[in-house]
Formats: structure tokens, sequence, C-alpha cells
């Protein structure tokens, strides 16, 4: 790698954030944010500068390695590829193709190579015992979205560089700079709103960094956002406020949303949210009288019991009050690379309920099953049993419900494989680790990011260092493996032309597929000499051929389509490496009437999956309050991002982030004493954690931070080790769903808390005797 000054997006979180990286000696000397870049502007949080450590680490692996009686073991590569190919096809010819799972971690979304390949990859598999972080984050946003907009990814983003109030409702963005909202310098943008006279509302079971940003503040009871919005629907109904504006000509069904919200006065829910009926009332008020408005969901509002209803009510709100498509309201992305008309364009929208899950019988969505039944598929025996499993870039162990049930589930395994550079605390129990190049060592390209971030721009980055010949990318890795399958399943002989297809693929790579999207995307081709020529063509091809003709499908994807006439042009993998710092493609723009894949071209306002559980929702509003128990929610900080970054010292050095945080009333009930261990417990499950006593908590309700738990036997990362924390998913049931998408509930789950019979501060959280004991007695992301 050349000295001097090298800028790429940081990959560690949604932000994608621009970085220039000195490097000096073939070294990394430092990293700090590009100035240049049109998205961040030169913004960085922590996160990035750990780039250096996790390149660094010499604990990442380089190599394949297999576990033996007496630890793992190098292998070379074609010796891995053979064992893993022949172990899974010997365990779909035997015991069927679902005996075979797949996890999927979030790490892959950043990663246009891993992207590409995965879809061949999971063909040659041919399980439909699929898992990935989706059913544990943001599910309930892609139902909305499929249920509403007709496309699974077709997310309405908050225009925040234009918008006067951002009302947020279960999100952290000074924490995350933003999910499913790519914002990078959210503080910034803060800022400027605030400038222009705006305002920011937070509503939350904590006061987060976010909330005390926030000129308005309101604490709600954990699992009951729905109730709340619920009532901000009522609100607008019967006080005149309902009024769609851009929208309005394509919404159905408003006469059925307003029959479903009649029984959610504000005043029937102030008790159970814990807001008074006045605030609840204002709330809809303003965002009704605000023209430059936009509601924002997140992760406290979707992992709930209720979080389906939560996130359609947000959509619907949005739309009521004439914000969706509308400058700064809510609105769609038009990226470069537009999976989501290519998707409609070859019928890949999306789907749910297709088939359901052998044990729990829980709904598919986009061919994946919820990640809480991954341990039931695993330990149940019968026909569809997974007995093999291949993660990719995921830690289930920490990052979904039941973690030690899962833990014994995977144990008992006959075949397991990672693609993954750590022994982590899933990795560890693998036969086989097959481990990617580091993210500096490959190009990058953010196709996902780029369809939620509040600004459209478009980056590739080269690779930063040489991965070495006896290295793979990952999807250098998952081409292999699937070509390999299919050889298996044909009888090791691929007919000629499916063997130099293959070939070929292998040989191109993820980096001319990206070209060729940029080059035919609304970017792409500069046709403005040739217009005139090519206008009769193209609405010739536009006007005359079937609807689902190829040839109108690329048609209408491409710059020669009139209706990208405005946009910017001459977009190419060529271009975008003479401008490394990216391009600029233009603020958020009014899309909705080229953005609807419904059938039927409208919005549904009130899908009925929605109005059959708001049924739930009103036996719910009647229940008897429980008593004597405290509701668990998760929390995020800006240094970490589910569980893979605590081998960084950088990123977990300083204070322990790894605590119990607790109402001081709640605290003077219980006689928690801050700083000593509290031991958290829910049934046969529990955790030790030290106790951090502030009024940010909502009383009534504790926090602990997602991620940590780094204190299984067999790992090979010695800082995490040593900042061990523990897992609040070792807490959390797998038990517990939202009915309606299969979510995991990972907020608002009843716990008990009590004194530890230890007297001593804690220096770091441990597993209960109790609970070692339960893990082992019973079948035990990211």
């Amino acid at each position: 790698m050349k000295n001097g000054t090298h800028y790429r997006t940081c990959h560690l979180c949604e932000a994608m954030c621009g970085v220039a990286i000195e490097v000096k000696a073939g070294k990394i000397a430092s990293i700090r944010g590009d100035n240049k870049d049109p998205l961040s502007r030169g913004h960085i949080c922590p996160k990035a500068v750990a780039l250096q450590d996790l390149h660094e680490d010499p604990e990442r692996l380089r190599k394949p390695v297999r576990k033996t009686p007496t630890g793992w073991q190098e292998i070379e590569w074609d010796e891995a590829f053979t064992t893993v190919a022949e172990k899974l096809h010997s365990t779909r010819s035997t015991h069927g193709r679902n005996s075979i799972g797949v996890y999927l971690g979030n790490p892959n979304v950043h990663n246009h190579g891993s992207l590409i390949a995965t879809m061949p990859f999971l063909r040659a598999i041919g399980s439909q015992n699929r898992f990935s972080a989706t059913s544990n984050d943001q599910l309930p946003h892609m139902l909305a979205s499929l249920e509403m907009f007709g496309h699974q990814v077709l997310f309405p983003i908050p225009d925040i560089d234009n918008t006067d109030l951002f009302i947020c409702i279960g999100g952290n963005p000074m924490a995350s700079n933003g999910s499913l909202m790519t914002v990078p310098d959210f503080r910034g943008r803060l800022k400027a709103l605030k400038q222009r006279g705006g305002k920011m509302i937070v509503v939350d079971p904590r006061r987060t960094e976010t909330a005390q940003l926030a000129e308005e503040f309101h604490f709600i009871r954990p699992g009951t956002d729905a109730f709340l919005l619920m009532a901000m629907v009522n609100t607008l109904f019967s006080d005149g406020l309902v009024h769609p504006g851009p929208a309005e000509q394509f919404i159905k069904d408003l006469g059925l949303l307003r029959l479903a919200a009649l029984p959610f006065t504000p005043e029937a829910v102030a008790e159970t949210t814990g807001i008074a009926a006045a605030s609840i009332r204002d709330l809809a008020h303003q965002l009704a009288n605000t023209p430059k408005a936009a509601l924002y969901t997140r992760m406290g509002t979707s992992t709930q019991t209720f979080g389906s209803i939560a996130t359609w009510l947000a959509y619907c709100l949005n739309i009521l009050t004439g914000k969706l498509d509308n400058v700064g309201g809510v609105m769609f992305t038009q990226p470069a690379i537009d999976l989501i008309a290519l998707g409609a364009m070859s019928g890949q929208r999306g789907h749910f309920g297709k088939r359901h899950s052998r044990v729990k019988g829980l709904p598919e969505f986009a061919g994946e099953y919820p990640a809480s039944t991954m341990a039931d598929e695993i330990l149940t025996p019968g026909e569809g049993q997974i007995r093999a499993f291949v993660t990719v870039a995921g830690n289930p162990v920490l990052s979904s419900p039941n973690g030690r049930r899962l833990d014994e589930a995977l144990s008992g395994l006959d075949f397991m494989v990672s693609v993954d550079y750590y022994i982590n605390e899933t990795t560890r129990h693998a036969d086989i680790i097959l481990p990617p190049t580091a993210a500096l060592e490959r190009s990058h390209y953010d196709i996902v990011f780029n369809m939620l971030a509040v600004r459209n721009v478009s980056k590739y980055s080269e690779a930063l260092f040489d991965a070495g010949t006896d290295s793979r990318h990952d999807w250098q890795i998952l081409l292999e493996l699937a070509h390999r399958l299919e050889k298996l399943r044909k009888g090791n002989k691929l007919p000629l032309r499916s063997e130099l297809g293959w070939q070929a693929f292998k040989r191109v790579g993820p980096d001319s597929l990206v070209d060729l999207l940029l080059r035919t995307g609304p970017y792409g081709v500069d046709t403005s000499r040739v217009r005139g020529v090519l206008e009769p063509t193209t609405s010739l091809i536009l006007n005359l051929l079937p609807k689902h003709h190829p040839l109108k499908g690329l048609a209408k994807l491409s710059s020669l389509n009139p209706q990208w006439k405005e946009l910017p042009k001459g977009l190419s993998l060529k271009r975008l490496k003479e401008n490394p710092s990216g391009v600029d493609l233009g603020a958020l723009r009014p899309a909705l009437a080229n953005r609807l894949f419904t059938r039927d071209g409208k919005i549904n306002l009130a899908p009925r999956r929605y109005l059959k559980d708001v049924e739930r929702l009103h036996r719910q509003l009647s229940a008897p309050a429980s008593t004597g128990e405290l509701l668990l929610i998760g929390r995020r900080h800006v240094r970490t991002n589910n569980s893979w970054m605590h081998n960084s010292h950088r990123l977990v050095k300083g204070k322990d982030r790894c605590t119990l945080l607790v109402n001081p009333d709640d605290a003077n009930r219980l006689g928690l004493q801050a700083g000593c261990d509290a031991e958290i417990r829910a049934e046969n499950r529990c955790i030790l954690l030290p106790v951090e006593i502030t009024s940010d908590m909502m009383p009534g309700v504790v926090s602990i931070p997602h991620g940590w738990g780094h204190d299984r036997d067999g790992t090979q990362q010695t800082t995490a080790s040593a900042h061990a924390g523990a897992s609040i998913n070792d807490v959390l049931s797998d038990q517990h769903i939202d009915p309606v998408a299969g979510t995991s509930v990972l907020n608002g789950q009843p716990v008990t808390v009590k004194v530890s019979q230890s007297i001593q501060p804690s220096t770091s959280a441990r597993t209960t005797q109790g609970e070692q004991h339960a893990s082992m007695a019973t079948v035990e992301p990211d």
C-alpha cells in the first residue's frame, strides 16, 4: 500500500461516515474525518478510529482453522472447502435439505461483495431454515413497508436537513448516528435544526443521549408505544387534523383506521403509557400543525410485544398529517443502485407468511424464520431438524434471546462452519472457521445504506491494504462453497455451461457488477447529447411493451427514462474512483407517484393483519398492571455496535459501560447500592451486573446494554474477555415474540432485581451458578 492519505467509508455502523486514513511505512498512522465527504462532512465517532485496531488485531484469523481434541489447527483453503462442502452435502443427502440452518449477521449488509454472493450461496444450500439479525431488529419496519407501500425495503426516511420538528420515539441517533435513517453527525444536524427555529421531542423509557438534547421529553412505559401512537391517531380524527397532503390521492381505507383508533383516547391510554392525556394530545397537534415535521421510531418501538402495530401506526401518523413525500417530512431515497426497483422488476418485492416454522409455527419473512426459534429447530427431533449450521459474520449467541439455550443447541450439532475472522461466543462451536479478509483489505460500496440515507450520495472505496495471495474475500468463500455444493449435487460434474458460468462469476467479482449497476441506473450514462434521438425509442419501450417485459423494466431504471431527466448523470465506478470522497447526488425529492409498488398503486392504511391485532391491543388496555417486577430495556453506546467491537482496547477502555441502570426510587426500594452487584432474574435465567443509579431511568424500568457477555470459555478475544460484561440475552426469553411479525421481544420483558449475595463492589459481570446449572441441565446476532 502506498504511503499517503486514503479516503474510505467507515463500515462499522449505518452512518457511512467518510474517513481519511493516513498511511506511513505501510502502517496506519492516523484516522480522521473526511471534510469533503458530502454526507458526513468531516464527522466521525470513536468507532472509526478503531478501524486500525480491528485491522491489526493479532487475534484475527488469517487462515482456515479446524477444531481438534487438542485445540484449533490451521489448515489449507482447499482442504477446508472440501471438508465443508462434503459435510454439508452429506447432511443434506442423509437428512434432507432443511437439515442445514444458515444465520446471516448484520455485518453482511455493510459489504457489497457478501451481499452479491449470498444469494447463489443460499440457493446452493437449498434450505428453508434461514435466519438473520432482521427479526431481532427491523422486521416490523420491513413488514409495514411491504404491507403499506408494496416493497419490503421502501422505507420513508426523515428529511432531517429540512425539518422543523423531529419527534423521536424509541430511537437514540446520538448513539447510533441513525438506524434505518443513515444520518452521520446527528448532533450537527440537530444544531442546524434548532438554529432555523425547529425543535426535537423524544419519547423513551430512558433519558437517552438524544433525549438530553431535546426541548421536550416524555418517559413512556416499555411496550406501550402502540397505545400512545393509537391515541395520537385518535386525536387527529377527533380534532379534525387529518390532512394527508401529497399522499391523499394514494391512500385507501382511511375509515377503517379511524374506527380502529376509536377506543384509544388519550385519557384511556394515559395510565397504561405513563404519559398524561394532555401531553398525548399536544404531541398529535404539534405533528399536525408543523408543516415540516417528521415522526421517527426505531428499536425501542419495533422490538416489543406490539412492535408491528407501533411501526404501522408511526407510518400512518406521518401520512395522516401530510408528512409523507413532503420536503422536511419523511421521503423516499433515490439511490444510485436502486435495489428497490431492481427487486420489483424481478418480482422480489418481499413476501410474508408463505410458510411457517416447524416447531413454533412462526411466519417466514422474505424466506427467513425468526431468530428466536433457532434453538427450537436445532433441539427438537423430527423431520426438518437442523443438524448442520452455517453462520456468516454473526454472533447470535450474544445477539438473540436466551443465548445460553442457543449455546447448548449449537454444541450438539453434527457439523458447524462459520465464515468469520474471530473465535467468538458463537464460532467457538464451529468445526471449521473460514476467515475472510478484513474490511480494509477489500473494496467497499454501500448498497444498502444509501437506500436509507438522509441525502442521496454515492461513494466507492478501493482496498487500502493488499490481502495477500493466501487469503480470501468473503464473496470468494461463499461462491467457492456454492460452486462445490452444486457440483456435489450434480454427481461431482457440472454441465460445461454451468461450470463456465461459475468460473466467470468468481473471476469477475462484485466490483464489475457495481459498475454495471451504476452505469445503467438513474444517474448513469449521460444521454443529454443524444436525448432527442433516444427519447422516442424510450417512450416506445415504456408505452408499448408488456408490463413485465425485461426491456421495459431496464428502460425504467436507466437514465433513458425521462423521469430521471433532472438527476445528475455520468456515474460509474471510474468516476467514483476519481472522486474518492464520494459524489453528491442531491437532497431527497418527492417521489411517491413513482415509488409505490402495491398492486393497485394505493397506500394501504389498514392492512388486515394489523387490524386483527388491534383486538389484542384493546384487551391489553384493560389488563391489570403487573406488580413487583421491573421492565427490562436495552441500550446502545456510541463506542459499540452489537457484539463484535469489544476486542478493541480503545473502544472498551474507561468507565464500565455494561451496568444495570436503575432509577433512584427503585434502588432505594430494593436496597441497591451504586457499584455493587445486583442479580437480574427471569425464570431460571439470571446474571449479575454492577448497579448504576440514575434519574435518567423511568421508575419501574431497568436497562442493560446489548452485545456484551464475553465470559464464555473457548473464545479467543483477550480484550473482550477482560471486559466481559453480561449478556442481556442471557436473561431475555426466546418465548416472548410479537405474534404479528415474529419479532423477538427485546424491550419490556419483566425481570426481578435484588441485591446479590456479594457485598463487594463489582469488577466484572458474572453468570450466576444457578444459571450455569440451568443451561447445562436444559437443552440449551449481529
